[in-house]
């Protein structure tokens, strides 16, 4: 073989042999990550980060932690900081995630953007970025630990309350059944905690089932949303009490381009769950905590959307929290569903009722069972009544206004009137029901009282109203009822049909969320007073 020309490894040039390896040595890539607010580069993501922390108090982690970005939405983050500074405008003070939702915000605005490429560093569960990262890190731990303590006090309450409750229920059993002196040990000398068992009771199935099924309820609020669309179509979205998630779905569907669910119940978890099961996880957010606690992820909200009545209308006390929404997040021209309410009082006479639920204890197979009508004249009692048992005129008491009702309003006192048939002297109770109202335009005036809802569903395009009412569909709220004493009148024979005095809703003493339904009447020459209460 002529090995002419070929040299052996040992020989031929240096310069040669260091050249051919040289030729095949990789090049060693310089990263440059270049600050976000001036022309300054740094080798590693942390150091750039914490340029621009302590130079131009902006936390990229921070922002990034607060608004739960994922990767996409980290990456406009990036680009929105990088457009502004380009374009010569200010950072807010606090950035939202409205600020970033724009699809634009998806392309790069610098070149080769290392902030972009490195966004695992941040984004990643574990990261070794230096000191930066690491002080963020022990940040984050920090904040977790405080959130432990908080839910593990939050846990600690609820066991707490829990045990108040079976006192409670271990007391009441006790005096009904004549064993008063019997001492019962204390649960916890402190104050009960009334809010924990209202948050607790919408955890439970059975109610979110009666409620999605009372077709009056759930069918109003979905014909609102579903025919005011192009009211809902890429708006925030504010659900207050969201429950299972059903109002936050019809938003979604209807075209909001955001929707913030928020409860305080654990049925905020199945929420949850609803929304993935339906892919809507990307536009609906769920919050767990009370609107006065949890910090929403927008700055303000197009529409807010509550299904907060309760019995009697105020029953739950749960209209205050959206009244404190709606003047913390509510756009000036945002919308508000439902609108108004109405509360309306009408006197009733049953002779079958009281011989079912009330002379009936009297003589139970021929034994007297008095004791089982304890309360019965002082508690209000949930009842759908029939439309025959009205034996006079209702009256609208007291009608709310959700766009101006200040929370002072919802405890009061007013007047009230009505008229007895003639074959009327005096009325076994009263009761309570309310209207709901939605309407699409905030400028258009509360619908005066002599409104039906049905008048008012029909009287304009996009309007919908519901009755809670006996002349209506029985609902789940059906009407409170208040069953006069007899002991403690006479019966009235005044040749006067007419019945009036004054109506006060109050919260109940021991419990914020409780009512107190107190009336005064005059029937002729005689004055009336009862109080009922609804816990």
């Amino acid at each position: 073989m002529n090995n002419q020309g070929v040299e052996s490894p040992s020989s031929g040039s240096d310069t040669s042999e260091q050249s051919n390896w040289l030729d095949v040595e990789p090049d060693v890539e310089v990263i440059e990550v270049v600050s976000f607010f001036d022309a300054l580069t740094f080798t590693t993501l942390p150091e750039m980060l914490q340029h621009c922390k302590q130079q131009h108090d902006f936390d990229l982690i921070q922002v990034i932690q607060r608004l739960q970005l994922d990767f996409l939405g980290a990456l406009k983050l990036v680009n929105y900081v990088r457009s502004q500074v380009k374009s010569g405008i200010a950072l807010p003070s606090e950035i939202f995630y409205e600020d970033i939702e724009d699809d634009r915000f998806l392309k790069p605005v610098l070149e080769n953007d290392a902030v972009i490429f490195s966004l695992d560093e941040v984004l990643g569960p574990t990261s070794d970025t230096g000191a930066e990262t690491s002080s963020t890190v022990h940040e984050l731990d920090s904040d977790l630990q405080k959130k432990n303590k908080y839910l593990e006090a939050e846990l600690s309450s609820i066991r707490e309350s829990f045990a108040n409750y079976r006192l409670a229920v271990e007391q009441t059993l006790n005096r009904r059944w004549g064993v008063n002196d019997v001492p019962v040990p204390s649960a916890n000398t402190k104050e009960k905690d009334s809010s924990a068992y209202y948050f607790e009771s919408y955890a439970a199935h059975e109610i979110h089932e009666t409620m999605l099924k009372d077709a009056v309820r759930t069918d109003a609020y979905r014909d609102f949303i579903y025919e005011n669309k192009h009211i809902f179509k890429d708006k925030v979205v504010l659900d207050i009490g969201c429950g299972t998630g059903i109002l936050s779905m019809f938003c979604a569907k209807a075209g909001a381009t955001r929707v913030i669910a928020v409860d305080k119940s654990d049925i905020i978890d199945k929420a949850r769950e609803n929304v993935f099961n339906n892919e809507l996880s990307d536009v609906i957010t769920c919050l767990r905590g009370s609107i006065e606690d949890v910090e929403l992820p927008v700055r303000e909200v197009d529409i807010i959307i509550s299904e907060w009545m309760g019995y009697c209308l105020l029953y739950e006390a749960m209209l205050p929290s959206v009244l404190y929404a709606r003047d913390k997040y509510l756009k000036t021209d945002g919308l508000l569903a439902p609108s108004s309410a109405t509360l309306w009082i009408a006197p009733v006479k049953d002779e079958a009722y009281i011989s079912e639920h009330v002379s009936y204890w009297r003589d139970v197979y021929g034994f007297d069972m008095e004791a089982m009508q304890e309360g019965i004249y002082d508690e209000v009692r949930i009842q759908a009544m029939p439309t025959s048992s009205l034996c006079g005129r209702a009256y609208p008491f007291k009608v709310l206004d959700l766009y101006s009702t200040r929370p002072e309003d919802l405890s009061f006192t007013t007047s009230w009137e009505t008229e007895l048939r003639d074959d009327t002297d005096d009325p076994d109770g009263f009761i309570i029901w309310f209207d709901n109202f939605f309407c699409p335009c905030k400028s258009e005036p509360v619908p005066e009282p002599a409104v039906t809802p049905d008048r008012w569903a029909v009287a304009s395009p996009g309007h919908i109203a519901f009755t809670t009412g006996p002349d209506g569909i029985e609902t789940h709220w059906k009407q409170g009822l208040l069953l006069t004493d007899p002991r403690k009148s006479s019966q009235i024979h005044s040749t006067s049909r007419r019945l009036s005095g004054q109506i006060t809703f109050a919260a109940a003493s021991d419990n914020a969320r409780a009512l107190t339904i107190s009336l005064k009447w005059f029937a002729g020459r005689e004055e009336r007073n009862q109080s009922w209460e609804l816990k």
